[in-house]
């Protein structure tokens, strides 16, 4: 028996593109989508209604975007090279979660950010462990194993924060059917 299709819509693409991410600091650490605000304010239905007109499955989307995250870092294509972002972590509250640019003595964090993305950092993109974190109820990068059976994270492994936030926004992808394989997401 086959495992079922999942559509990543262009609705769900945008979402991803607005994805805000965090730094968890449980485990050996890991980005994930932060919880009090994923797509960008404190209004997550708002902004799910924003991009899919659908103000009654705002719940159901948002689950969604679990799989989609995962589908987007197996297959969107991103160059090497540097780029910028605006860092709406300046303006949430860190609590429970981190940014890894945030001064521990000030609690600053640049508004803006310019980071170089290599190869190194997209191969990593691809072993990401996608999870959803129950407790927050937003998607994360397991913080036991960030990169699945990789024992320990590699030297680049606090760089992921931005090289993820940069992926999400900048990555190509179009929309598509997938299904899980055995050894991730495959096109259907």
């Amino acid at each position: 028996m086959t495992e079922p299709t999942f559509e990543l819509t262009l609705e769900r693409i945008a979402l991803i593109r607005r994805m805000v991410v965090a730094w968890n600091r449980d485990g050996v650490g890991a980005p994930i989508v932060h919880p009090d605000a994923p797509y960008g304010s404190t209004d997550r239905d708002g902004d799910i209604f924003n991009v899919t007109g659908d103000d009654d499955g705002a719940d159901e989307e948002h689950r969604a975007l679990g799989d989609a995250l995962a589908v987007f870092c197996a297959h969107a294509v991103l160059k090497p090279g540097r780029y910028a972002y605006h860092n709406t972590l300046a303006k949430l509250a860190s609590d429970d979660v981190g940014d890894v640019f945030r001064d521990e003595t000030t609690g600053e964090t640049p508004e803006h950010v310019t980071f170089d993305v290599g190869a190194e950092h997209l191969a990593l993109v691809r072993a990401l462990s996608v999870i959803w974190d129950a407790a927050r109820d937003v998607p994360a990068i397991d913080p036991a194993r960030p990169y699945g059976k990789a024992e320990a994270p590699p030297a680049l492994h606090h760089e992921m924060q931005p090289a993820l936030q940069i992926f999400l926004r900048y990555a190509d992808l179009g929309p598509g059917l997938f299904r899980r394989g055995e050894s991730g997401w495959i096109a259907a």
